[in-house]
């Protein structure tokens, strides 16, 4: 048996100590060529929009050999501080969120800022945009300006219902397009409005109370399709049967409707596949150094009984 004399284990020492120094410089210096781990949370994955853009999202993930960890805080804005906080703790590659409230979500996000950590926020956004690296939205503005035009092409009056979730600025900034389109027509006239977070189990008995105490209504104005699924529910129960609801998402199951019940008036389709994949890609794209967007648009489009043979009633666009 060869004895190894002192020289050449000194040097064998010296080689392992270089080559475990490397391996530290490789995993903290150039990430974006190590395993990256990315952390995402939605205000609710009780919607299958939040479903379809997280399946893309993990797929553009998984492409690239690295692991997305979904979490739920079901509408929870505190569990979702604490899911961000977690996420830092755990020093995440990126972070992606959809804000319960875009508000409250601010200091946490201040915090990922200073950690480093990539941020970028799907399908909503938040106040102060410097803390945010990429934000990904649809033209929510737009969304409800069409439903505004489209009303208005179709009715010479109406006393309008608002279903709202003012906490997030998408749905905000649907309402307020909305709003601004009808401004200078008072022969649309808003008799009632009310918070729903977007839930079709929270806007079915909300808009019953507002059937109630708020009398005559020809149009619903909801912020999303299940909420306008839920104001159907309440006209059916309540045996309203002149007016209609609008929706924005376009989802298969409201799409299914148009054309088919009379109550659905029609929705602005997003596309939750084309932003799930676009956060996916942005991402690696920063994380290489390529230049990214601050903000990135994905345009919308009414559906209507005109034009719902052009769209698919079983999946997302």
């Amino acid at each position: 048996m060869k004895v190894i004399d002192k020289k050449s284990f000194r040097l064998i020492q010296v080689i392992i100590a270089i080559a475990l120094m490397f391996g530290v410089y490789i995993r903290y210096n150039i990430p974006y060529y190590s395993h990256k781990v990315f952390g995402v949370s939605y205000m609710t994955m009780n919607n299958s929009f939040y479903e379809v853009i997280n399946v893309e999202l993990e797929k553009v993930v998984e492409s690239h050999g690295d692991t997305l960890i979904t979490l739920d805080p079901a509408l929870d804005t505190e569990k979702q501080i604490e899911q961000i906080q977690r996420f830092i703790q755990q020093r995440v590659t990126g972070i992606f969120v959809n804000p319960v409230d875009s508000q409250a979500i601010v200091p946490v996000l201040r915090e990922a800022k200073a950690a480093g950590i990539s941020v970028f926020v799907i399908d909503t956004q938040i106040e102060e945009e410097d803390l945010v690296d990429c934000t990904i939205i649809s033209d929510n503005y737009n969304a409800g300006v069409q439903c505004a035009l489209d009303m208005m092409k179709r009715r010479e009056e109406a006393d309008v219902i608002l279903l709202r979730h003012s906490e997030a600025l998408s749905a905000s900034d649907r309402i307020q397009g909305f709003l601004d389109t009808i401004a200078d027509h008072p022969q649309y006239r808003i008799v009632c409005d009310a918070e729903c977070e977007g839930q079709l189990e929270k806007a079915m008995p909300v808009m019953m109370d507002l059937l109630a105490t708020c009398g005559h209504v020809d149009v619903v104005m909801a912020l999303n399709d299940p909420s306008a699924l839920g104001a159907m529910a309440a006209l059916e129960k309540s045996g309203v049967t002149n007016a209609v609801v609008y929706g924005v998402d376009g989802t298969p199951d409201f799409k299914s409707l148009i054309g088919v019940d009379p109550i659905v008036a029609g929705t602005v389709a997003q596309s939750p596949i084309s932003m799930g994949r676009l956060a996916g890609e942005k991402m690696y794209d920063r994380l290489s150094g390529k230049t990214v967007d601050k903000t990135i648009v994905v345009p919308v489009d009414l559906i209507d009984q005109d034009n719902i043979d052009e769209w698919s009633k079983t999946g997302w666009q």
